[in-house]
């Protein structure tokens, strides 16, 4: 079972379930998830290979989905789900596969496609990997360690969050090696077949390249009913960028 983080106290409205993306956890959530509680349960987790759930082997759209079926199944069996870039891919994959799981769903900055980001995402990984993390207490001396080979402080102080530096030696809570053996498959789309007819909002940044005009055919063939959200003045981290605004798109559409 994949590591949760609780907000809220169950309610007559179906929980919201949030899944956050590569590299990330459910703390990055933390805000957003306690201010979306105020009517609900809200459920962030952490992704297997991710913050404090299991490892494994694999790192598949299809294991993700699965993993998202068994915590909602264990919270009533029916959720509102939100997920962020890959896991808006395991939030599509989720209702595409087990609809009757999810009532309504929020895709934020994702489509149905594949990308070519690869070789970004592996530099993360490489720099991570290579980090040197002996006698590492600090995480300001983490930082300055990793603008060794990533240059922007945002990138730097979101990855740090998955710096574990109360265990010894210090660790990564991201498994490293299996995310960047399984990153074709991650940049990719399985090619789930299947039609979601329920409620979809997707949720873009005007400055991301992600959500573009020529992939909303693909989505609209696969999710009929989405609605398109634009949140100017944000990129693919749109809920960080620009958290009130968005937190506002997502809190209208489930209401």
């Amino acid at each position: 079972m994949l590591n949760i983080v609780l907000h809220g106290s169950p309610s007559e409205h179906p929980p919201l379930v949030i899944v956050h993306g590569l590299y990330g956890s459910a703390r990055n959530w933390n805000v957003i998830a306690k201010r979306l509680s105020a009517d609900r349960e809200v459920i962030a987790v952490d992704q297997r290979n991710h913050g404090d759930s299991p490892w494994a082997p694999s790192h598949s759209y299809a294991d993700m989905a699965a993993d998202l079926a068994e915590v909602i199944a264990a919270h009533g069996g029916r959720a509102d789900v939100l997920g962020h870039s890959m896991g808006g891919k395991a939030a599509m994959v989720l209702a595409l596969t087990r609809p009757e799981m999810v009532r309504r769903l929020v895709v934020a900055d994702m489509a149905p496609v594949a990308y070519s980001h690869g070789p970004a995402h592996l530099a993360l990984q490489r720099a991570m990997q290579v980090l040197d993390l002996e006698n590492l207490t600090l995480r300001s001396e983490a930082d300055r360690r990793l603008a060794q080979a990533i240059d922007d402080p945002a990138t730097r102080a979101f990855l740090l969050q998955s710096l574990d530096l109360k265990a010894t030696p210090p660790r990564w809570k991201l498994n490293l090696e299996v995310l960047g053996a399984e990153m074709e498959q991650i940049l990719g789309w399985p090619g789930t077949p299947g039609v979601f007819e329920g409620p979809a909002l997707f949720v873009y940044g005007a400055l991301s390249n992600y959500l573009r005009e020529e992939v909303k055919p693909a989505i609209l063939d696969q999710f009929p009913q989405a609605e398109f959200a634009r949140i100017e003045g944000a990129g693919h981290w749109l809920h960080a960028e620009r958290p009130r605004e968005f937190e506002a798109e997502v809190a209208a559409f489930i209401a």
